[in-house]
């Protein structure tokens, strides 16, 4: 029986979430902003919705190797569970590094590092293709004969273990650094410093890394997030947008060669008639700014209210989509993305987020008529859009862009 430790989890997650908040604003740490929190979190919803479309299929490729080609038969002892940790942790390892150092993979999985905060909504921040590709390096232990369902079961709670690792609250954890992936490990990891870039790539054990060459000790001050930032709330640009700045570069490059090598090599790689490689820029303290739009206060409960809706939507299909037709499953998805979307929309005070807001207000209420929801459902979601269109028709009566006031 296949179990979802991670969707499991998600409860202990917000409360590990609020915990930490609670004494980020005791302690007046600045180490949380609403608008990267939601973006943070919005991330993680979408990734755990789109990836029920494909979780099957994945687990399928590594069931089949198991079951057809596998080399040796695998009894499931305590000495086999201990075996079978060390070998997800160190593909994990593998997988991770090459994440960093092949432009196609990190077109999936820079989505992690986008943050410029760090904190544990981070952790939630997750590619929503990472999952295509990634199942793809621990095959090695299907051939090998290690039970499908041990593999999931190590591999999720090798995903869960990174969690609690991303926070600044806990500094150091004395002779626990020499061996385990801590959160002062990671917190280098996800420097945009030069020193700090592809540094750290281990899950649970940090011992990978000191044994390849690419440890690196928490020293100077990080500072999180992309070289090249974002900049934007939009968790469907998010996912695209170094897809985008590749196929730009790609289509600069007449020589074939150099098209394919744009996808193969790491970032920061150039054709020589762009300039070749482009090393990641020092940071300059005085200058540095973080992506922080200005959006009108008076917007910050209508967005938490959607965000909410978009959190309940999210977690109702996570729940039961095993139990849901294909229809109502598309169609939930379809309007949790969208409310996602409205999210950051407000909070970057884009143009056409109005004309959006509708259409979406709209289409939630009209789908979950026709899609034949049970009545209790469509009377509690139908009260909650025509509240969300009077409050913000009112808000319209506002001039929602700061800078025109």
């Amino acid at each position: 029986m296949k179990v979802d430790y991670i969707a499991l989890s998600v409860p202990v997650f917000f409360i590990l979430i609020g915990i930490e908040l609670a004494y980020n604003f005791y302690k007046k740490l600045n180490y949380y902003r609403l608008n990267d929190s939601i973006a943070n979190l919005s991330q993680g919803i979408g990734q755990q919705l789109t990836g029920i479309f494909m979780k099957t299929a994945l687990f399928f490729g590594y069931k089949y190797i198991y079951e057809h080609w596998r080399f040796f038969e695998m009894p499931k002892t305590i000495w086999v569970w201990i075996l079978l940790f060390i070998g997800v942790d160190f593909f994990y390892y593998w997988f991770h590094r090459m994440s960093h150092q092949v432009n196609a993979l990190w077109a999936a999985h820079i989505v992690h590092h986008q943050s410029e905060e760090y904190n544990l909504t981070v952790a939630l921040r997750q590619s929503w293709f990472q999952g295509w590709f990634s199942w793809v390096f621990y095959l090695p232990l299907a051939f090998a004969g290690f039970d499908p369902i041990m593999f999931l079961t190590l591999s999720s709670f090798n995903t869960l273990y990174q969690f609690w690792i991303h926070t600044r609250a806990i500094k150091t954890m004395g002779p626990l650094e020499y061996i385990l992936n801590t959160p002062s490990h990671h917190r280098v990891h996800h420097g945009s410093n030069p020193k700090y870039i592809d540094k750290n790539h281990a899950g649970t054990l940090i011992i990978w890394d000191r044994l390849f060459g690419t440890f690196q000790k928490e020293e100077e001050e990080v500072y999180y997030g992309i070289t090249k930032p974002l900049a934007s709330w939009n968790p469907i640009w998010a996912n695209l947008h170094y897809w985008d700045d590749l196929i730009n570069t790609a289509k600069q490059s007449p020589k074939i060669i150099d098209k394919i090598k744009v996808f193969l090599k790491p970032p920061g790689w150039f054709p020589a008639h762009l300039g070749g490689f482009q090393n990641a820029p020092e940071i300059n303290s005085i200058t540095y700014k973080k992506y922080d739009p200005i959006y009108q206060s008076k917007l910050t409960g209508y967005v938490l209210v959607q965000f909410i809706v978009a959190l309940s939507a999210g977690s109702a299909i996570l729940f039961s989509y095993s139990k849901m037709q294909s229809t109502p499953l598309v169609a939930g998805t379809l309007f949790t993305l969208l409310t996602l979307i409205t999210c950051g929309a407000l909070l970057e005070q884009k143009k056409w987020q109005i004309k959006f807001e509708y259409f979406r207000l709209l289409l939630g209420v009209t789908l979950i008529i026709l899609l034949k929801f049970p009545i209790g459902y469509q009377v509690i979601f139908t009260c909650i859009q025509l509240i969300s269109v009077i409050w913000f028709f009112n808000l319209q009566k506002v001039n929602l862009n700061p800078d025109e006031n």
